[in-house]
């Protein structure tokens, strides 16, 4: 869903500021919200986009429509997102997997957070509203992890580590190499 500003006239494209990635328990809504506040922009998410959309939450579509339909309605987010928001976008975990959303991500500054286990466990606590997470979350998010790093390194202009860090220092961070455009 968007928060205030980013959104285009009808009929123009525009491109957003940044692009955040990363597994669940990242904080690409956090982060993106505090981003999209600190740079004077506009933030949307595009698995809340997805949900609003739909009118239920990610776990009842993959229940009732399985994976491979939200997989569908994610790529169209996120493709949507990419034309029409001017600000940072924050991308549901598994929507870089896909290798039409990875094509649309290559000219966009996309930023990986990324995160350990630990981190990961305390931001989200592995409940049972991940579908991805459901069954034994610890070992479930390792393995998605150990799968998922290489496209996320692959998708990202600048890698950003989160471990033991405050969602400011954080955006901090990013501001800096948004402002510097390099990957220090």
């Amino acid at each position: 869903m968007s928060d205030a500003g980013g959104e285009p006239e009808e009929g123009r494209e525009t491109r957003p500021v940044a692009v955040l990635v990363g597994p669940p328990g990242s904080g690409k809504t956090t982060i993106g919200r505090l981003l999209a506040q600190r740079l004077g922009v506009g933030f949307l998410d595009t698995d809340l986009d997805v949900e609003a959309d739909q009118g239920r939450p990610i776990s009842d579509i993959f229940l009732e429509d399985g994976e491979p339909a939200f997989r569908m309605l994610e790529r169209s987010a996120v493709a949507r997102a990419l034309t029409r928001q001017s600000g940072v976008i924050a991308v549901g975990g598994g929507a870089p997997l896909d290798e039409t959303t990875r094509a649309a991500l290559v000219d966009h500054v996309v930023v990986f957070l990324d995160v350990g286990i630990a981190d990961a466990s305390r931001r989200i606590g592995f409940d049972r509203s991940r579908p991805l997470l459901a069954v034994n979350p610890r070992a479930t998010w390792v393995a998605l992890m150990a799968d998922r790093r290489p496209v996320y390194e692959g998708v990202a202009t600048h890698h950003v580590d989160t471990a033991g860090r405050s969602p400011e220092e954080i955006v901090e961070e990013i501001v800096a190499r948004l402002e510097d455009g390099g990957d220090a």
